[in-house]
């Protein structure tokens, strides 16, 4: 090994410990405790290797809600998020005065604790025996009827759950894709210009691409994060997402692990590779796709 190299691989070898200690050597742990049945905690023995685990998880009704719950998630909110923070990145890149302060208002609520905006969207959907709420107020306006969105119907606690999630994670993209648009090559805009081009036929010709990798970068970690939602559903529904139907994937595992039906490690590591298969899967057809969707400068 000559001396480059050697410098190389000391730069490399703090990174190359923290993934070993932090991400390579749990998920090999996990992977261990997922194939072991009947594990006890106290005394850390078990009976057997096999798939048990995976086969209750897998028929665990609780598991298949969260997965469904999960799915809802990933399906609406990745797509909806970035479309919309596509669309007012494009505004404020058109916006000459104030553009900083507009970016400004629209990151404060990545940067909001979490809980205190579930707080706020618990005042404002949820229907108490005082006050049915500020959406049911504009709801009533318009002359439909009051819904509780918060202890009522599946689709009205699904709808607020998914709402919350954009506005949660919307605020990261909008900085992104206009950091991203700033970027772009002036240039281009002002021959397509010289050439009569419209504005919808630019930005889908020539923003649109050049920004490309910036999208399918917010569309992979978009899928991510909605795949390990927890938080959001706790904020809005409480700790006992099992019997408001909203569990995620993430909040059966901690379950397992901790909450009322807790002591189960085997069933919740289990659980833990199960959703890492999904989300290995889900990025790996995303990269297929972006070859050929994805233009790299």
């Amino acid at each position: 090994m000559d001396k480059r190299s050697r410098k190389a691989w000391i730069y490399l070898l703090p990174a190359i410990v923290f993934l070993g200690l932090f991400m390579v050597y749990p998920l090999i742990d996990v992977s261990i405790y997922s194939v072991e049945e009947g594990y006890n905690s106290a005394s850390r023995t078990f009976f057997g290797v096999g798939s048990y685990n995976y086969s209750y998880v897998l028929h665990d009704p609780y598991f298949m809600q969260a997965v469904k719950n999960t799915a809802i998630l990933v399906i609406f909110t990745v797509p909806v998020s970035t479309c919309i923070a596509l669309l007012i990145s494009a505004g404020l890149s058109s916006i000459k005065a104030l553009r900083k302060l507009y970016q400004t208002i629209y990151f404060l609520p990545y940067v909001t604790n979490t809980l205190a905006v579930g707080l706020v969207f618990m005042i404002l959907f949820n229907k108490t025996a005082y006050t049915d709420g500020l959406i049911n107020l504009i709801i009533n306006r318009l002359g439909g009827s009051s819904v509780d969105f918060i202890n009522g119907p599946y689709w009205a606690k699904m709808l607020v759950l998914c709402i919350y999630t954009i506005w949660v994670v919307m605020p990261f993209k909008v900085l992104v894709l206009t950091s991203a648009l700033a970027s772009v090559n002036q240039q281009y805009y002002d021959a397509a210009r010289v050439d009569g081009t419209s504005k919808m036929r630019i930005f889908t010709k020539i923003t649109l691409p050049m920004i490309s990798p910036i999208v399918f970068y917010l569309i992979i970690t978009g899928f991510i994060g909605a795949f390990k939602a927890y938080s959001d559903a706790v904020a809005l529904f409480g700790t006992n997402l099992n019997a408001a139907e909203m569990n995620t994937i993430v909040g059966y595992i901690y379950d397992m692990l901790y909450g009322n039906s807790g002591g189960y490690p085997s069933f919740a590591s289990a659980a833990a590779i199960i959703l890492f298969a999904i989300i290995l899967t889900i990025t790996c057809i995303n990269s297929l796709i972006s070859k050929k969707y994805v233009f790299y400068n």
